[in-house]
């Protein structure tokens, strides 16, 4: 594990609110200068810290108007491996995100939709088909209060 001192867990802050920053505006911000500073993110990305930096599409705006979360336990256990299915669900593209978890279900996922019908077919022609797939619960997205945030 990396050690981290202020002036890191100050950059990872800032970083969080707006990763498009330059290292030039990051290193005015924390008394340090751009070559400084794109050494620790080069030093934060080396040792893991940073997994990358991703941009956040708004949904809605882009005509996706339904999210559902999906629990998904798989029926045929020990038949079907769980690379097969992962690999298999993270190909469809309406699927955000693949999560495996312990718990009533075996995998939790976030779908987004156009609308209702569109995720009725999502459902049926690629989700359900998908090799294992067994009980499924949807859960419909009302409304989203928080966003993730700094660790």
């Amino acid at each position: 594990m990396i050690e981290l001192d202020e002036i890191d867990r100050a950059l990872l802050r800032a970083l969080e609110r707006d990763a498009a920053q330059s290292a030039s505006a990051l290193g005015r911000n924390l008394g340090l200068s751009q070559p400084a500073t794109w050494r620790r993110i080069k030093r934060l990305e080396a040792g893991g810290v940073i997994a990358g930096r991703r941009l956040r599409l708004n949904a809605e705006a882009l005509g996706f108007g339904v999210t559902v979360f999906l629990g998904i336990k798989l029926a045929t256990r020990g038949r079907v491996s769980l690379d097969d299915f992962e690999r298999a669900v993270s190909a469809i593209p309406e699927v955000q995100t693949v999560e495996h978890v312990l718990g009533l279900f075996d995998y939790r996922l976030r779908v987004v939709a156009r609308d209702l019908p569109d995720f009725e077919r999502v459902l049926r022609r690629r989700i359900m088909t998908l090799p294992g797939a067994g009980e499924v619960e949807a859960n419909v997205l009302l409304s989203e209060e928080r966003l993730p945030g700094p660790l």
